[in-house]
């Protein structure tokens, strides 16, 4: 056996002579605390005798509040009871909405007969009815005054031009009046209009110098007649007239037709360029028509 081997051993001898003592001076220690002999290392008995309740302990503290319980069953209906007092008037409710339109009734029987009501205004009037046949011939009355004069249509003109060598292809504007009655001609636009049906008669006498002259009389846009002179480096006049029929609202004035053959000319000390025209007499048919409703 070697001296490690040796060493162990009496470790453990010193630790079981540590536990016997320990062992042995407990229980030395317990016997006088109890006052009882008790043998060394015997073997405990069997339980004594339960002892005498002791005195009751104070109250304790109120615990927690614990979690309700869940409801119970509902208990069987009761009979029923009196009748009560009749309760106070309640207030009215609010109106309801008119409620839809319902179907329609049967009709009732007539009522009696009202009293008659008063007199209501005039109706307003009917068509007109038709013509009635012609009546008999009345007595011829007495005769009038004769005011035929103050019918008969008039319309005349005459006029001249202050410029020269005017521009073709549109109406030329004779602006110096010598004589307008009825005021038929219109010397803003240099056209003559037709107030009166019936048979005109117009002319035209023009001046010309330093170039050739093509000048047309027209109506409503047609050429009535034309007139051409050429320049012979004198001073010439071209004229020409006619007579013609014309409707109310028809126009008539003077034209140059061909381009660069314009050569009219006025000068206001010695030379004029003249257009007139004037009615013949009116249509008969109008001028009766004219009477009757003068009459």
């Amino acid at each position: 056996m070697n001296s490690c081997q040796l060493w162990d051993l009496k470790m453990w001898a010193l630790m079981g002579v540590v536990c016997l003592c320990h062992s042995v001076f407990g229980h030395q220690f317990e016997a006088k605390v109890n006052r009882a002999p008790r043998l060394i290392c015997s073997v405990p008995g069997s339980p004594g005798l339960p002892g005498k309740p002791g005195p009751r302990g104070p109250p304790g503290a109120d615990g927690n509040v614990g979690i309700l319980g869940r409801d119970g069953r509902d208990g069987r209906k009761g009979e029923k009871g009196e009748k009560g007092d009749t309760g106070l008037k309640g207030r009215v409710g609010p109106t309801g909405k008119i409620g839809g339109r319902g179907d329609r009734g049967l009709t009732g029987k007539r009522g009696p007969g009202g009293e008659n009501g008063d007199v209501g205004l005039p109706g307003a009037p009917g068509r007109d009815g038709e013509k009635g046949d012609k009546g008999k011939q009345g007595v011829r009355g007495t005769a009038g005054i004769c005011k035929c004069g103050s019918l008969l249509p008039k319309s005349a003109f005459s006029v001249g031009i202050t410029s020269s060598y005017p521009t073709e292809k549109i109406p030329i504007k004779f602006n110096k009046i010598l004589f307008n009655e009825g005021g038929h001609y219109n010397p803003q636009t240099g056209k003559f209009i037709c107030a009166y049906p019936g048979i005109y008669y117009f002319s035209y006498h023009i001046t010309l110098a330093n170039k050739h002259l093509a000048i047309g009389l027209v109506q409503n846009g047609q050429y009535r007649i034309k007139t051409f002179d050429a320049n012979t480096g004198n001073h010439d006049v071209a004229s020409g007239s006619t007579v013609m029929y014309l409707n109310p609202e028809d126009e008539v004035w003077m034209e140059i037709f061909f381009q660069d053959q314009n050569g009219l000319f006025s000068d206001p000390g010695w030379a004029d360029s003249l257009f007139s025209g004037f009615l013949l007499y009116a249509d008969t048919n109008y001028f009766d028509a004219l009477a009757e409703d003068y009459a």
